[in-house]
């Protein structure tokens, strides 16, 4: 098999056995190593195998114990789309939120923000829930610089409550002109973990998200955090007569 696509070979033929049941739900599938024998390829192959079949949602990997199949599962689709406030996705998403004003940037966040190591910011941690179940999770940064003495210096207080970065940026006079947003494949650290209702070590979507101002400024950056089993990223592209 060439190198690149054994994986999706291998994946195909443990989605077949899946389906035709020959592992009922709940019970837990050999070692990855017993199929890199079977298939003749790496553990590395079977490993990327064994991921996709876990996104899919037709298995679940279980931290120190190993890969089980899954029961079925519908993936929430999460929207990235300028039209609709980030991370709330299609709808149906509730959120709860908690902010801190004055918290130093730490030196990773100062890079995305353009500010000194240690500047103020505001902090604000945020959990998204479907039917009561987290499904994504975001840290926000915003620089105290542009927001400090102002109604919305905390995102989720004031007259534009959870009005979202764009809408709450104008109404002090700050227009957001543009966003960038660097989605990255990852697994579940132990906090991660935890907030999201999921094993440490499973497959996590990681958006580097940053809002940036007509003057080039950087006026918010964020961590966002998906679940790969519970919810799928869709990016919402639009498009305008004359475009090229």
């Amino acid at each position: 098999m060439a190198r690149d696509t054994a994986y999706l070979k291998v994946a195909d033929a443990l989605r077949a056995r899946i389906r035709a049941e020959e592992w009922p739900v709940g019970a837990k599938l050999p070692s990855r190593s017993r199929f890199a024998r079977e298939y003749e390829v790496g553990q590395s192959v079977t490993q990327r195998a064994l991921e996709l079949l876990i996104i899919e949602g037709l298995l679940e990997g279980r931290a120190g114990s190993g890969t089980y199949r899954s029961a079925p599962r519908e993936r929430l689709r999460i929207v990235r789309s300028r039209r609709r406030r980030a991370g709330l996705g299609g709808g149906g998403l509730t959120w709860e939120s908690r902010s801190t004003a004055r918290t130093p940037a730490p030196e990773r966040i100062a890079q995305r923000l353009a500010v000194a190591p240690g500047d103020p910011c505001v902090h604000t941690t945020y959990e998204f829930l479907a039917e009561g179940r987290a499904v994504e999770i975001c840290e926000s940064w915003e620089p105290m610089a542009v927001t400090d003495g102002t109604p919305v210096v905390l995102p989720e207080a004031g007259p534009f409550k959870g009005a979202g970065v764009i809408e709450r940026m104008r109404s002090i006079g700050v227009l957001v002109a543009s966003a960038t947003e660097v989605p990255r494949p990852a697994r579940a650290n132990r906090t991660q973990a935890g907030l999201l209702g999921i094993g440490v070590g499973e497959l996590i979507t990681e958006i580097e998200r940053t809002y940036y101002a007509v003057d080039g400024r950087a006026v918010e950056t964020a961590d966002i955090v998906v679940a790969d089993r519970r919810s799928e990223i869709a990016y919402e592209i639009d498009f305008h007569p004359g475009d090229r």
